[in-house]
């Protein structure tokens, strides 16, 4: 991939919250975008495209997948449930893991075969990975995300495929409001602020383009001191 031609990507979640913010940067940057999401990201910008499709129907997944050709994948979609032990919602739990971990091992399984040499997976993730309290089935399903893409980076390190999970700490996105949030409302960052969308796209994007092309298996997190 060069600076100047850095090649197609397809982004879940590219309907709000930090998976817009990628693909408005990927664009900025020169990359051919195919965005994935159940809503209209209301777009139109050269080189956006829109597939839309409930990540959680594996047959519709399928289906709208096939075919694409992509040299990146960057699987952004989340939502979050929370709840302390004692009151935890097994279905919730579920859904946390389709949606994290099953669609991630989905998309790769049949995006990856054919990705060329060169290729870039990016896994967003969470500083809750680390273990916060009344988050740990949201947790669990993040934290699973770094195995798997360690796994993934050493299956694919003869083809110069790298595979990273960028974590976020508390995002300001829509997320954020979510109602259901309420009984354990999300804590400011030590920093004072807010993870901003843009912060993680803006590494997401460098560990898209060449100048990452060393950086493999890794979880980096961006969390405004909160795993200190």
């Amino acid at each position: 991939m060069s600076a100047t031609a850095m090649g197609h990507a397809v982004v879940t979640g590219a309907s709000s919250g930090i998976g817009a913010a990628i693909v408005t940067r990927l664009l900025r940057e020169g990359w051919r975008v195919t965005g994935l999401s159940r809503s209209d990201p209301a777009r139109s910008e050269p080189g956006f495209m829109h597939l839309p499709v409930d990540l959680l129907d594996d047959d519709a997944l399928v289906r709208t997948v096939t075919g694409v050709d992509a040299n990146a994948l960057v699987h952004a979609a989340g939502l979050t449930r929370v709840g302390p032990l004692g009151s935890l919602d097994p279905a919730a739990g579920h859904l946390l893991w389709r949606l994290h971990v099953d669609v991630a091992i989905r998309l790769a399984d049949i995006l990856v075969p054919r990705m060329p040499d060169g290729g870039r997976i990016v896994l967003i993730g969470s500083r809750a990975s680390a273990g916060v309290p009344g988050r740990s089935q949201y947790g669990a399903s993040k934290a699973a995300l770094v195995p798997m893409a360690r796994a993934w980076a050493q299956e694919l390190l003869h083809r110069r495929i790298t595979v990273n999970v960028v974590a976020p700490g508390t995002t300001d996105t829509p997320m954020l409001r979510d109602p259901a949030r309420s009984a354990n409302p999300p804590k400011v960052p030590p920093m004072g602020r807010y993870i901003r969308p843009a912060e993680v796209a803006a590494l997401t994007a460098f560990l898209l383009g060449p100048e990452a092309d060393a950086i493999t298996g890794q979880q980096i997190m961006i969390c405004g001191g909160s795993s200190l």
